[in-house]
């Protein structure tokens, strides 16, 4: 049998995790909008407001879409990950209205990745 790597184990940790954490609140996705204070100054109130409208607007409901603080990349807010089930997180950058609209419609409801403002995949991790 072949030895398992540390990137796969990483690999399984992702897709495990995504799994439980939109399996809990029995939804399809999960948008994190970054609401520290550079976020806000950003412009993330905005993008806060562009999900909800366009959730509203497509009366969505497997979507989650919530806030949390400072992500510490502040050159780099606003700042947003996206959760799929059996996906890893996909964090996205430097957003504006537009580029919100397009993650929404191609990542959120599409399930591809907008990989033109996306900084990283996976979730952050303390372990090496």
């Amino acid at each position: 049998m072949p030895k398992i790597s540390i990137e796969d184990l990483k690999k399984i940790k992702e897709r495990e995790r995504s799994k439980m954490v939109l399996r809990e609140g029995q939804f399809r996705a999960k948008v994190t909008v970054h609401m520290g204070t550079c976020g806000i100054a950003a412009g993330a109130r905005e993008i806060m407001g562009v999900f909800r409208d366009l959730i509203a607007k497509k009366e969505v409901l497997d979507v989650m879409i919530t806030n949390s603080g400072c992500a510490g990349l502040c050159a780099k807010e606003p700042m947003i990950p996206v959760e799929l089930a059996d996906q890893p997180p996909v964090k996205y950058i430097m957003l504006d209205k537009e580029k919100a609209g397009r993650i929404f419609e191609e990542h959120v409801m599409g399930g591809k990745a907008v990989e033109d403002y996306a900084l990283a995949r996976g979730s952050e991790t303390t372990a090496t």
